[in-house]
Order: C-alpha cells, then sequence, then structure tokens
C-alpha cells in the first residue's frame, strides 16, 4: 500500500481554513486516496500549516491539496510502510504524534526497520510511559543513494515522550544501532485531528 506525506501551508494565520476544506470535502478531493490522519502542530509545524498523511492510490494527492484556495503551499513525499503499520485505517485515538524523519542511505532501510521492529518488542512494553509506533516508512523511490524514512509515534502525552528517551530492555541497544545507520533526525509533535 502506498502512503503519502503532505505538509501544507495555509494562506491564513491558522490551519483553521484548510482543515474545515479538508473536512467539508475532503474525501472528494483527496479521493482516490484515503486519510490516515490529519495533524495540527505543537512544536516545528507553523501555526498556518497541516500535515495530510494520505494511503492508497496518493499519486494525485500533491496535486489535489495544492489546488485548495486555502492552501499556499503544499510538500508531499510518497512513502510505502516497512514494519507498520500492518493494516491500512485511519488513526484515531487522542494523544501526541511525533513523525520522526532519518536521512539515511537506501541501502539500510531494511537493516533499519528490523532494528525498530525489534526494539518496539521492549519499547511497547514499558510501564513508566505509553507509546505505541503507528508507521515506519520508506521513500517509494530509493533509486538515489540518499533517501529518508519516516517514522510516527503515538503517545498519550508529553511525559510519555520524555519518559521514552531512556526505553528499557534491548530497546536501547537497537535505537542506538539504528541510530549509528542514520545521518542525521529531525522530528515534529503534532496531534491529531477529528
Amino acid at each position: 500500500m502506498a502512503y503519502a506525506f503532505t505538509r501544507l501551508r495555509t494562506n491564513a494565520p491558522d490551519f483553521a481554513a484548510a482543515h474545515g476544506a479538508l473536512r467539508a470535502d475532503g474525501d472528494a478531493v483527496l479521493a482516490p486516496a484515503a486519510v490516515w490522519g490529519v495533524f495540527h502542530g505543537l512544536f516545528g509545524v507553523g501555526s498556518n500549516e497541516l500535515i495530510v498523511v494520505t494511503y492508497g492510490d496518493v499519486a494525485g494527492v500533491q496535486d489535489a491539496v495544492a489546488g485548495l484556495d486555502e492552501v499556499s503551499r503544499a510538500d508531499t513525499l510518497l512513502l510505502e510502510p516497512t514494519v507498520r503499520p500492518t493494516e491500512d485505517a485511519p488513526r484515531t485515538r487522542e494523544g501526541l504524534y511525533v513523525f520522526r524523519f532519518f536521512d539515511v542511505e537506501h541501502k539500510d532501510v531494511d537493516e533499519i526497520a528490523a532494528l525498530s521492529f525489534e526494539a518496539w518488542k521492549d519499547f511497547e512494553t514499558a510501564d513508566v510511559y505509553a507509546a505505541e509506533p503507528q508507521g515506519l516508512f520508506c521513500q517509494q523511490d530509493r533509486s538515489a543513494p540518499d533517501g529518508r524514512m519516516l517514522l510516527c509515534t503515538w503517545y498519550d502525552r508529553l511525559n510519555s515522550w520524555q519518559a521514552s528517551r531512556t526505553p528499557p530492555g534491548e530497546a536501547r541497544a537497537n535505537f542506538r544501532r539504528r541510530q549509528a545507520l542514520t545521518k542525521g533526525t529531525v522530528a515534529y509533535a503534532t496531534r491529531l485531528l477529528a
């Protein structure tokens, strides 16, 4: 299944108009793609920006979002899932969604996915925070040597995100090995919009 991560900027000082347009006729605008989630920023995302993640037939998402009157700019990255998500369904849980981009060499994608999968076995069972990785994606086009991966993780609150910086058991060792395969990261903290 194909996915698309779109970061859009509105013509207004906040995201409300663009969100209203997506709520009113998003299914028609984005079809045949389906909405995985629409997110507004807490940290690292402008007050006039939205993040829209879609799945399915996403080839036309960039043009569809950029064509909305309320949108002044849209940038889309076409993705495919690695070890998560295991099923295609919209996000529904309230809480914090952190989108973390990894700069990687495409040859390392499978190893990064395997290290993440193993790390999550301990990461998700910790009793001092609540967290669940929602998706780990790689670029659809991996013809260049370097590219990006995207990790989306749900947390029940910011305190859980902070506590998860020191995960238990083998998670920490696997995350360190994963970090050694990345050239840099950037994260955006968001909340899901209904």
